[in-house]
C-alpha cells in the first residue's frame, strides 16, 4: 500500500514537471518567441502612448497659463526676462 502511495505521489510530480518544462520549452520555439515579442511591444506601444497624453497635456496647461499672463499683462515666466537681459548684456 504504501508503494501504491508513493507510486502516485511520483506519477503526480513526474506530470507537473513535465508540464513546467513544457511551457519552458514552448517559451523558446519561434512561435512562443513571437508571442512573447508582441506582447511586450503592445507594453511598449501603450507606455509610449501615454507618454506621449501626459506631455500633450502638460503642453496645454502650460500653454493655457502662458496666455491666461499675457492677457493680463503680467510677466510669465521670470527665467525668460532673465535669459533676455543676459543676451542683451552679451551682445554689447
Amino acid at each position: 500500500m504504501k508503494r501504491l502511495l508513493w507510486l502516485g505521489v511520483g506519477l503526480a510530480v513526474g506530470a507537473l514537471v513535465v508540464r513546467k518544462l513544457t511551457r519552458k520549452a514552448n517559451e523558446f520555439t519561434p512561435s512562443g518567441i513571437a508571442t512573447s515579442l508582441s506582447e511586450s511591444a503592445g507594453g511598449l506601444v501603450e507606455s509610449m502612448r501615454n507618454f506621449v497624453d501626459d506631455v500633450r497635456d502638460g503642453m496645454h496647461e502650460r500653454e493655457q497659463q502662458i496666455n491666461q499672463a499675457f492677457a493680463e499683462g503680467e510677466l510669465f515666466d521670470q527665467g525668460l526676462t532673465e535669459l533676455d537681459r543676459d543676451s542683451q548684456e552679451g551682445n554689447r
